[in-house]
């Protein structure tokens, strides 16, 4: 006599996919990782615009005939714009490496402590932008 083998019906599983680019707004990042994401940007930039401010640089030093001529360079509107991008790069990457620092000495390690230390750091950053951005366009 033959036996039935009967077959065990397989368990569908649920499968789990990558998050797609266009689920990504879904999510509300914490600060910290906003000011992570932006201290990396801002770094990169940086370094991207290191051959710019060393032209610049170099046209403030270089002689009275160059000054003027780097003078002319920073009086278009675009040029102030790029300072003022590439200030706030500046300014947030430093900032954001002081609270990098207090963090290795192992102050506002707790999710409390480093959400308050990002939001300083954003907020003087920004802060710190605008009183460069006044100067930069003449305000004072």
């Amino acid at each position: 006599m033959s036996e039935a083998v009967k077959e065990v019906p397989k368990k569908v599983r649920r499968e789990y996919r990558n998050i797609h680019i266009v689920d990504i707004g879904h999510y509300r990042q914490p600060p910290s990782a906003i000011v992570s994401i932006l201290h990396r940007i801002s770094g990169a930039g940086l370094f991207l615009m290191l051959p710019f401010l060393l032209y610049l640089l170099q046209l403030s030093l270089r002689s009275e005939q160059s000054f003027m001529q780097f003078k002319g360079v920073i009086d278009h509107v675009p040029v102030k714009i790029l300072l003022l991008i590439i200030s706030w790069g500046y300014l947030h990457h430093f900032c954001a490496g002081i609270r990098h620092l207090f963090m290795d000495n192992h102050f506002a390690l707790d999710k409390d402590g480093a959400s308050t230390t990002a939001k300083a750091v954003l907020i003087l950053s920004l802060l710190l932008t605008v009183a460069v951005g006044l100067k930069l366009f003449g305000v004072f």
